[in-house]
């Protein structure tokens, strides 16, 4: 009785005016990805930095309704596919998240490689898939491992990591003096020792990592030159990484990233451990073609190499290969009621 019942709410239907928004839902590591998969207008500009200014500037309010509750939350992440910016490129995507718009993200990538490839976007080729992504911060190449029963390994080589600062020192309010390594993997964050602050990286201890975070975030951004070699929409800080050791066999360390308005990524952060690799290869610590893991809050892990060194600009840069694992938890159709006054979406943190 009450299974039928309750089959009849779904003949509900939206009003004509409404706008409609489809999207396929996934995680990385426990990281969330919302794919807007239709709706959303067509962005102008050639390249993807380009269009993104276009979204800022014109549909912003798309951003927050997506990411923001009611039907997103404070550490929602999502993806804007968007025609590719070069010839031999798949697609492009737009990075979104509860403040705007990053310039790279690895977790998502994982995830657009193993949905373009089971979705049929592009030609899965087996024994090895490889995929051109454009983002913000240039293009990626992807690929996926794969055989008769699907899709075994995913993995990306990312755009040119280097390390801006090297063990700078900063007096952070509520913390003290913080030494902190601005590094980049795609977007630029200060990665902090966290043990060296007294700060623990455990699950339980998410508040005060989201607070230091924001406080060393907030530190750097006042006091630190953030400049990209080439792009000035790339030259700002994205976020904190702190890094503590573990004592799980075969992981280097975990890490744990603050970014955008006081988001705690559930993954390792792909662009981090681009960073973070990119710091230690600067250290003598990493070698070339030498795998380590690195672990996220949750313990979800990425693999991550050096793959090549090469200049890039006034920096030895390194090109990072990160591989991890990404799942999906289903499929939204989202409605925006122009007569809802929260219809652009609200946020309490």
């Amino acid at each position: 009785m009450i299974s039928s019942i309750a089959n009849r709410f779904a003949k509900w239907r939206p009003a004509a005016d409404w706008q409609t928004i489809t999207t396929l839902d996934c995680h990385t590591g426990g990281e969330p990805l919302r794919i807007i998969t239709s709706g959303f207008p067509a962005l102008a500009g050639h390249s993807i930095l380009e269009k993104r200014r276009d979204c800022l500037n014109n549909y912003d309010y798309l951003r927050t309704a997506l990411m923001f509750e009611p039907r997103g939350h404070a550490d929602m992440y999502g993806a804007l596919i968007t025609e590719p910016e070069r010839a031999d490129s798949d697609f492009g995507a737009l990075f979104l998240h509860n403040e705007g718009y990053s310039s790279m993200c690895g977790h998502a990538i994982i995830a657009l490689t193993k949905t373009a490839i089971e979705a049929g976007v592009v030609t899965k080729i087996l024994p090895q898939t490889k995929l051109k992504i454009d983002a913000p911060c240039g293009q990626i190449l992807a690929y996926a491992d794969v055989d008769q029963t699907g899709i075994q390994k995913i993995y990306f080589d990312n755009v040119p990591s280097f390390v801006a600062q090297l063990d700078q020192q900063i007096e952070v309010e509520g913390i003290g003096t913080v030494t902190y390594t601005l590094a980049y993997g795609g977007a630029f964050y200060a990665y902090v020792d966290a043990p060296s602050i007294g700060l623990s990286l455990a699950a339980d201890n998410h508040r005060q990592i989201i607070d230091f975070g924001r406080r060393v975030k907030q530190a750097v951004m006042e006091n630190v030159a953030v400049l990209h070699p080439f792009e000035d929409d790339l030259s700002f800080l994205y976020g904190t990484i702190f890094s503590a050791p573990t004592n799980e066999v075969g992981v280097h360390s975990r890490n744990v990233c603050i970014f955008a308005e006081g988001e705690l990524d559930r993954s390792p952060t792909g662009s981090g451990v681009s960073g973070q690799v990119a710091i230690l290869h600067a250290r003598g610590e990493l070698g070339i073609a030498e795998e380590i893991t690195i672990e996220s809050i949750l313990g979800s892990q990425f693999q991550v190499s050096v793959q090549q060194t090469l200049q890039y600009g006034p920096y030895t840069a390194v090109i990072p290969r990160v591989q991890g694992t990404a799942h999906i938890t289903g499929k939204n159709t989202f409605y925006i009621d122009p007569t809802d006054p929260l219809q652009q979406g609200f946020i309490l943190r």
